[in-house]
């Protein structure tokens, strides 16, 4: 039986057939409506594949005054809500494609997912990436079952060796892009937080350059009840998604920022579709600073035990940052997509986090270099209850008068309360305490 509704013929409207580039060797698709049914059948095909990750109230809405309900995405194997369009798309391929084999270019979710998926289904996988990636993760494709290729120092090498690869060779060559295939099997994200969740009024997803998660779940919500608000956050950093619905047309923020730190938050919107579908279904769309999304990934982390990467956290990100008032007392899914970041990075964002949030500062005073006095600071620390993390002596660039030490101290409070009452008490008894500002 064919289900219509009003929002499959706005979905009709924004997914007009578009030819693609012939000089592609990508899976080819016309772009068509994306209709409820595809999503539902989406989720069928995929359910034995994927996690049906949990969708679970968290213990941080008493803190921003609403019921917020996170979807652990980043629970998926390989850490990314990527495998369930990955999926859907390989199980899609005709069976003499599959026999032949897929090639993928990047370091990115998208081809760790392709990596594990093409191995699971017994498809012929390699993935190209530069001599530039990072060591963890040419080890987790390889991993997977794929066979991984080091090429070029850039990521546009590696590229151009995938399709140089694809046509002799007969792979079909792989990058994201938002096919109906594609997207159908995001949306089953959509499907499964409208049944985990009852009454829900909004839903915030990671937006910016890859908003395909956010159009496909947003045309199975939107067909399930058309008043849950469906919100997306990018970051200010680079508004790529704000950019391009404004011009009606994909664009490119020159002002991008590669560092992996913000993986697929950052580029350009990768396809018309999303594009499209993002400006009928989507009710709005904002943008928050990197502290924010920082202070969100400490939040998961110590909350909900959520090692996530900023992808994962930018959507939490908006309710940190005060983005959303209109949603308080409201019942609001999150969508947490991605846990995968680098040890060293998630090492340096943690220990950022803590700067921002007030609870790890600097100072530095000068005492007299005498038996006792060092002492008497430390008694001080003590009594305010300040975890001492580093402590530094300089007695030979002191410039004050003689026989006297700097002392530079690193400490650890309970949050900025805490941190006031420290400064406050070491003024009272060191008028000349510097407080290194963040």
């Amino acid at each position: 039986m064919k289900i219509v509704s009003r929002n499959e013929e706005l979905l009709r409207d924004a997914l007009s057939c578009a030819p693609q580039p012939s000089s592609r060797t990508s899976l080819a698709s016309c772009n068509k409506l994306i209709r409820f049914e595809d999503i539902s059948a989406a989720a069928f095909k995929i359910q034995c594949g994927v996690q049906k990750t949990p969708c679970m109230y968290s213990r941080l809405s008493k803190q921003y005054g609403m019921d917020i309900y996170l979807k652990k995405e980043f629970l998926q194997y390989t850490g990314s809500v990527k495998e369930r369009g990955v999926l859907y798309l390989l199980m899609s391929l005709p069976q003499d494609q599959q026999r032949k084999g897929v090639i993928v270019a990047s370091d990115s979710n998208f081809s760790m997912a392709v990596a594990y998926h093409a191995s699971e289904l017994r498809i012929p996988v390699f993935v190209i990436m530069s001599t530039s990636t990072a060591p963890a993760r040419v080890r987790m494709c390889r991993e997977y079952g794929a066979m991984v290729i080091s090429y070029g120092t850039t990521a546009k090498d590696s590229q151009v060796h995938a399709r140089r690869l694809a046509q002799e060779n007969g792979y079909l060559y792989l990058e994201e892009e938002d096919s109906a295939v594609y997207l159908s099997g995001l949306g089953t994200v959509g499907l499964e937080m409208y049944e985990q969740v009852p009454k829900l009024d909004a839903v915030i997803f990671p937006a910016g350059g890859h908003c395909g998660l956010m159009a496909g779940s947003a045309a199975a919500l939107k067909h399930l009840n058309p008043h849950i608000s469906i919100i997306g956050v990018e970051s200010e950093s680079f508004p790529v998604l704000q950019q391009s619905l404004k011009a009606g047309h994909p664009t490119e923020d020159q002002a991008c920022n590669n560092h992996h730190f913000y993986g697929d938050v950052s580029g350009v919107c990768f396809g018309s579709n999303s594009l499209q579908l993002t400006g009928k279904l989507v009710d709005k769309v904002v943008a928050v600073r990197e502290e924010d999304i920082l202070i969100s990934m400490l939040r998961l982390l110590e909350y909900e035990r959520a090692t996530v990467d900023a992808e994962g956290a930018i959507g939490l990100a908006a309710l940190v940052a005060g983005k959303l008032p209109e949603l308080k007392g409201k019942r609001v899914a999150v969508v947490i997509c991605s846990g995968n970041l680098e040890l060293h990075l998630l090492q340096q964002c943690i220990a950022h986090a803590l700067t921002l949030d007030n609870r790890v500062c600097r100072f530095s005073l000068v005492i007299s270099d005498c038996p006792g006095d060092m002492s008497k600071l430390l008694e001080i620390l003590a009594r305010e209850e300040a975890r001492v993390l580093d402590i530094k002596q300089e007695r030979t660039f002191v410039t004050s008068e003689l026989f006297t030490v700097e002392v530079i101290c690193t400490v650890e409070t309970r949050d900025k309360i805490h941190t006031a009452q420290l400064r406050n008490a070491l003024l009272e008894r060191y008028p000349r305490t510097v407080w290194t500002e963040r």
